[in-house]
């Protein structure tokens, strides 16, 4: 475990008292402090709470807001509710996982890139709809992919320009 870790373990348990039906939103403040819930933090919580790692994991892997993996530095989330679906949503999802080379819940190994799938965000008339780091891609297309992938590109190459000045 990290020392990060440890303080952020320390400061969310002094909040909540160890009792079960603390467990979700545990799981909840650790992952919005950590980003995901890591090995480590299950254990912490179900240390914390006085249960065992199997039911922390259990809970929390029965729903679908906690994650298991750290997020890229650019978090996709492909919308596949319904308008989006009819509307080529599994498409743009392939296109995705193909230009990064992941599935979905992965992330590129050097970390710049997490691909992730939802049920709906709600923006179906702009569907097939992506967001990246909070920025909707309306109307997307599988062609639309690589010019994404090229506006991220050119943003990151300015941003590590402007470091170097």
């Amino acid at each position: 475990m990290l020392d990060e870790e440890g303080e952020v373990f320390k400061e969310v348990f002094s909040y909540f008292p160890a009792r079960r039906r603390y467990l979700i939103r545990l799981l909840q403040t650790v992952q919005q402090k950590l980003g995901y819930l890591s090995e480590d933090a299950m254990k912490e919580v179900a240390l914390h709470l006085g249960i065992s790692e199997a039911e922390t994991f259990g809970v929390a892997t029965f729903y679908n807001q906690f994650r298991f993996v750290p997020l890229g530095k650019h978090h996709i989330v492909v919308c596949m509710g319904t308008a989006c679906h009819t509307m080529g949503g599994q498409l743009v999802l392939d296109g995705f996982e193909r230009e990064l080379d992941v599935k979905v819940g992965g992330i590129t190994p050097d970390h710049e890139y997490s691909l992730e799938r939802v049920g709906c965000i709600g923006c179906c008339t702009k569907a097939p709809v992506v967001l990246i780091n909070n920025i909707i891609h309306p109307k997307m297309t599988p062609y639309k992919v690589a010019e994404v992938f090229a506006g991220l590109r050119d943003k990151g190459s300015k941003s590590s320009e402007e470091h170097q000045e």
